[in-house]
């Protein structure tokens, strides 16, 4: 077991009040020639820093930060605890994307030239210098070349187009030229911090004195949070950085804990150890009873799904995972073939066995809602038809397994994507068993995220997987990860999909990428192919007697984990 700094003696029992829940969903809103607006200036931050926070996470693998090397889960943790940032931040209000490493920014009227105008003065972390144009080009350069960043395609098409260009007039004044034109949604979600495809900015220098191997252990970001020191499957531990551009930390330090175990967290919040954790929801009557306890609800934090791997049809060489041997694959890529018909059948028979009400009610104790199509949580769930939904049927289930060959079911790997949702491992695991009950011989895997990401990258995977992820700026946002030249894929590839995804990517007029975006709706749907929805949650973080909750500076964007704990202050 590992055990944090010791906490400060807890203040007399109090009840434990609930935050007002004042979080929206996130928004995006297309406007021919979008102009963002500036930060407004912080309050003053006290003199100096003191004391420690300790944050209990699931999972975050070894500290690493450098553009090109890091993948997931250090991309989404180290920019939502604030050591990383981007050119753009999801603001605290509705989601929508406004400036941050960037001062201002504008579009020209064809979608084609975005001017960034960077703000002066910003330094990176361990004496390297202020930020400039030149470390911003370079930090896209090293995102766009890497093999594990789940936007590195978007970053390759938009900053680096064969048929664009990249200036730099001046020090603080980027010329980007697209070279056709993008969605402004293709642009903004690598814009965007927190989130796991944020592509962030680190220090060139660094980079050229050290090395890029030094680079990604020790690495000069921008963020109101530095690193000083890790241990692998055990803690980061941060020091404040005084005088930031932004928003200097009340507090000197930020532990990162990793505690896979749900319990050990409890007990750690339980004790003192952890001022604030990664929390199922089913812990809350166990967090509600600690003496000063408080908590923090954010609405509509993220949304789950279950993807179904191994159906890579048509991609342009032969992948590993594709395998027609396993029930849910088609040996024929053609929808209206007898071979697809019978994969579709088994895919339908495993959603439907799915008890997603339930999971709601019990294991996120109401704090959430079914969901039928992962990616569309939010603002765009309204568009949905209505004749689209999952109910639970498991007699229905297994006779669709029989009517596809498998009357005594048959094998099959689940393994839960581990990315700090709550509930996130009881909810598969419940899954399992569900699946259980109709005659099929589970496999349940829980390992890090951090060792099972490589095998979604490889298209090596050949199981499903339990996934959750943020609520997007447009379904598009999420439907990236199934082309062909997606770094990240969720092991489902289809010609439809390929063609129509990157309609919908280039598509600059809303209406046209709504369209586009209700089509593969239909066609994810009617072939439970991919994925399929579980629900939609809500977040509530629990802060220790030691914290004031922050809930006015929550960053809107992806809300798995805490973030903004540089506004974190001490309880008074």
């Amino acid at each position: 077991a590992t055990t944090a700094p010791a906490a400060t003696a807890a203040p007399a029992a109090t009840a434990a009040p609930v935050a007002a829940a004042t979080a929206k969903p996130p928004a995006a809103t297309l406007t021919p020639v979008p102009t963002s607006t500036p930060v407004p200036t912080s309050a003053a931050p006290p003199a100096k820093p003191a004391g420690t926070i300790n944050l209990g996470l699931k999972d975050m693998g070894p500290f690493m930060s450098h553009p090109r090397l890091t993948g997931q889960p250090q991309i989404f943790v180290a920019n939502a605890v604030g050591i990383t940032e981007s050119l753009g931040m999801y603001n605290e209000t509705d989601g929508a994307i406004e400036p941050m490493l960037a001062e201002s920014w504008t579009i020209s009227s064809d979608f084609k030239t975005w001017t960034f105008n960077l703000q002066k003065g910003v330094q990176f972390h361990q004496g390297y210098g202020e930020m400039t144009a030149e470390d911003v080009v370079w930090s896209m350069g090293q995102i766009g070349e890497s093999e594990k960043h789940t936007r590195a395609q978007n970053v390759r098409a938009v900053w680096f187009n064969e048929a664009g260009s990249t200036e730099t007039p001046d020090d603080h004044t980027i010329v980007l030229n697209t070279g056709e034109a993008f969605s402004d949604i293709v642009v903004n979600e690598i814009l965007g911090t927190p989130r796991s495809s944020m592509a962030y900015v680190t220090s060139k220098k660094q980079h050229e004195a050290i090395g890029e191997e030094e680079t990604n252990r020790d690495t000069a970001a921008t963020g109101p949070w530095a690193i000083d020191e890790w241990r692998t499957g055990e803690f980061w531990r941060l020091s404040a950085v005084e005088d930031h551009w932004r928003k200097t930390p009340h507090f000197a330090e930020l532990w990162v804990w990793e505690i896979p175990e749900e319990s050990a967290r409890v007990a750690g919040f339980q004790t003192g150890h952890l001022d604030t954790f990664a929390m199922a929801l089913d812990s809350l009557p166990l967090v509600e009873s600690v003496p000063g306890a408080k908590l923090m609800q954010v609405p509509n934090a993220g949304q789950a799904g279950l993807n179904f791997f191994g159906q890579l049809y048509g991609t342009p060489e032969p992948a590993e995972s594709y395998d027609p041997e396993l029930p849910w694959v088609s040996g024929n890529s053609d929808p209206a073939s007898d071979e697809w018909d019978q994969a579709r059948k088994v895919r339908l028979a495993l959603s439907i066995a799915i008890d997603r009400q339930l999971l709601v009610d019990t294991l996120l104790r109401g704090f959430g809602r079914p969901l039928v199509l992962r990616d569309w949580a939010g603002k765009d769930e309204a568009r949905l038809p209505a004749d689209m939904g999952w109910d639970f049927d498991p007699d229905r289930a297994q006779e669709l397994l029989a009517e596809a060959g498998y009357p005594d079911g048959f094998s099959i790997t689940l393994t839960t994507a581990i990315r700090n949702a709550p509930s996130e491992l009881e909810a598969c695991e419940a899954i399992a068993q569900m699946w259980d009950d109709i005659g099929l011989d589970v496999e349940f895997q829980r390992i890090p995220y951090s060792a099972f990401r490589p095998t979604l990258v490889g298209r090596t995977y050949k199981g499903a997987s339990c996934h959750s992820v943020s609520i997007r700026l447009a379904p598009v946002h999420g439907l990236g990860n199934y082309k062909y030249d997606s770094v990240f894929n969720y092991g489902t590839m289809h010609p439809f999909l390929e063609e129509k995804v990157a309609e919908a990517q280039r598509a600059t007029a809303k209406d046209d990428r709504e369209k586009l975006e209700a089509e593969i709706a239909r066609f994810m749907y009617d072939n439970v192919f991919g994925q399929t929805g579980l629900y939609v949650f809500d977040n509530i973080w629990a802060v220790g007697p030691k914290l004031e909750p922050w809930d006015d500076h929550i960053k809107r964007g992806d809300l798995r984990q805490q973030n903004g704990m540089e506004w974190a202050e001490p309880r008074k």
